[in-house]
């Protein structure tokens, strides 16, 4: 073996077998890490980011008081959330007796517990996670399976094909798109497979930067491994500390560094899928080829609808010597977009680079916490300067943050650049400190939605892309949109923002965030799941008929499909559903995913035929 040929690492994952000793499974991330209330203050509970364990968030606790009408000096003691979600009955499995007893024959790990069962049973989309709280949880999976070898996963899709068993894929359970969510009408017996067991680095070659892991593989502990040997994936979604390697491919994935590394389909080089009809995978890998039709396309953006994939290889890069973060402060939103367009038509986007507007700008402000008499002051002077010197808006301003990767030399030329584009639009420079908490508190955001639950707020986020032409024009239709149909809906209280996360030749990558107050002392929105559900589809009408797709990278699932046949066309529903009878006959993989009611195959009537 050569020296530059690795072979074989078992990789130790941050997340145990046992999911919930460590990660919430009513809410997002790890249990030590949330927003709490105490001492009539709001505080950050976890070690892990740049917000200081247990620093006092006085200024978010005013900006969520004055925005939603939570009055500071009337915000009552909120404990753990733990404490606050109702407990949930777990239903007695459907278990297919044949299909259980082979599996311990085989000696595949397996569990029935409750327990086990509906941490898998969930992703991470408003609707789970309102329904978990509030013990609304219908129907979850009946068996966890947890394979160890692309072979296992062989005789578990024999087996279910056999037994006529649904199998649902399980990474990171971090999907927004409801993909995982167990179909509330399937009759037949769901295992859930749980890649976690499958996370080996089963090669690495330093001389081609290559190398091929188990698809179970958690993004952290992916990288962990690579930097060990100073090497990097640079796929780096802000989901990265808990998604899984399989699930950025099963998503057609993108990342906060995509403009240096590409998104996930410009990393993988080989995807072995296990199908009901045998295994696909290309034979050649490496330069760019051509061996006809590639089907690898097909498994991207599949979403567990055709089999499980079980290894991938991708192409690696050295680690980069240097890192150094930036940020840029532009006079307002519209200005910043021009900016980001120049820089994408001059492709000379740093490693990551992403626009907020003063919404976010001010919500990013509010998680600040208090740094000393120097730092305060010396903060306040800057606002100073910007709004009475260079006369900004503080109610106007748009915030660029940046990374930049490479080497010294690499990294400077490149800031020296970016920030003289930045002076053509009136940009100034924010400083590297900023830059780095703009890109840090994206890992820090998400645990919000759970506090805004139990502020009585329902909130979240979705995403698009849209033509740079239309770039702006979308945010500000969305923004009328949501502000429309809260009025007309009666909502006081609520929040809408946008930023512009990636940036390519062509377009953008926008995320719209949004959320309302349902229960406050006096005040009840009825049915707020319901209520967040018609606004966001408004929304998203709105989003189509301006030029957006309808997602970036966070996929279809249940949530979006709705939409998807006017994206792709019915010729385009055509290739998938005859895809899908083809390769998954029986539709063991039967998470329900894409296709509208009317537009469903028909399993039936092929099976009558077989």
């Amino acid at each position: 073996m050569s020296s530059q040929q690795i072979e074989n690492i078992d990789i130790k994952s941050v997340i145990p077998k046992k999911r919930q000793e460590l990660l919430k499974w009513y809410g997002w991330g790890y249990k030590d890490s949330e927003f709490v209330i105490k001492d009539r203050t709001v505080y950050f509970t976890s070690p892990r980011y740049l917000v200081s364990s247990n620093a006092k968030l006085e200024s978010f606790k005013n900006y969520i008081g004055s925005m939603f009408k939570i009055m500071p000096e009337h915000i009552m003691e909120l404990p753990l959330s733990e404490a606050r979600i109702k407990p949930i009955e777990y239903a007695e499995p459907i278990l297919n007796d044949n299909f259980v007893n082979c599996l311990k024959n085989s000696k595949i790990d397996y569990s029935v517990d409750g327990e086990d069962r509906l941490v898998r049973s969930h992703g991470q989309t408003i609707h789970e996670i309102f329904d978990l709280r509030y013990g609304n949880v219908k129907k979850i999976p009946d068996i966890v399976l947890w394979p160890t070898s692309h072979e296992q996963v062989i005789k578990i899709v024999k087996l279910a094909y056999d037994n006529d068993v649904v199998l649902i894929v399980f990474g990171g359970g971090t999907s927004v798109s409801g993909a995982i969510h167990c179909p509330q009408d399937e009759k037949r017996s769901i295992a859930i497979l749980d890649t976690s067991q499958m996370n080996k680095l089963l090669w690495l070659n330093k001389d081609n930067l290559t190398a091929c892991f188990e698809a179970g593989v958690v993004g952290q502990d992916l990288e962990r491994v690579l930097n060990e040997h100073d090497l990097t994936l640079g796929h780096e979604p802000d989901s990265i500390e808990l998604s899984t390697l399989g699930g950025w491919v099963a998503t057609r994935a993108s990342g906060m560094k995509k403009n240096l590394y590409g998104n996930i389909e410009d990393l993988v080089l080989n995807i072995k899928l296990v199908t009901c009809k045998g295994v696909y995978e290309q034979k050649f890998t490496g330069a760019h080829k051509n061996i006809g039709i590639s089907f690898d396309n097909m498994i991207f953006g599949s979403e567990g609808t055709f089999g499980v994939i079980t290894e991938v290889e991708v192409k690696v890069r050295p680690y980069p010597k240097v890192k150094r973060y930036g940020s840029i402060v532009f006079p307002d939103f519209s200005t910043g977009i021009q900016f980001l367009r120049e820089v994408a038509k001059r492709r000379c986007q740093p490693a990551s680079i992403r626009l907020i507007d003063n919404d976010q700008f001010q919500f990013g402000q509010s998680l600040k916490t208090d740094e000393g008499a120097l730092v305060n002051f010396t903060n306040e002077l800057k606002k100073f300067l910007l709004t009475r010197v260079k006369g900004y808006n503080w109610n106007e301003i748009a915030v660029t943050t940046l990374l930049f990767e490479g080497t010294q030399d690499d990294v400077e030329r490149h800031e020296k650049l970016i920030y003289s584009i930045a002076k053509q639009f009136y940009g100034i420079n924010g400083g590297s400190k900023n830059g780095e908490k703009g890109y840090i508190l994206t890992y820090v955001i998400a645990y919000i939605r759970d506090f805004a639950l139990n502020c009585g707020i329902i909130a979240e986020s979705f995403e698009t892309s849209v033509p740079w032409s239309k770039c702006e024009q979308l945010c500000i239709n969305v923004k009328l949109t949501i502000h429309e149909e809260c009025r007309k809906h009666k909502i006081k209280y609520f929040y809408v923002s946008s930023r512009v996360t990636q940036s390519y030749d062509a377009g953008a990558c926008v995320y719209i965030y949004f959320g309302f107050q349902f229960s406050v002392a006096g005040y009840e929105i009825e049915s707020p799941l319901e209520m967040y559900h018609k606004i966001e589809e408004a929304a998203r009408d709105v989003v189509l008929a301006s030029g957006g797709s309808i997602s970036h990278h966070h996929g279809i699932g249940k949530l979006r499909k709705k939409w998807y046949k006017q994206s792709v066309s019915p010729v385009g529903v055509d290739l998938y559903r005859a895809i899908k009878l083809d390769i998954d006959p029986k539709n063991i993989f039967a998470c329900d995913n894409f296709l509208m009611p009317e537009d469903k195959v028909d399993f039936d009537g092929l099976t009558s035929k077989l």
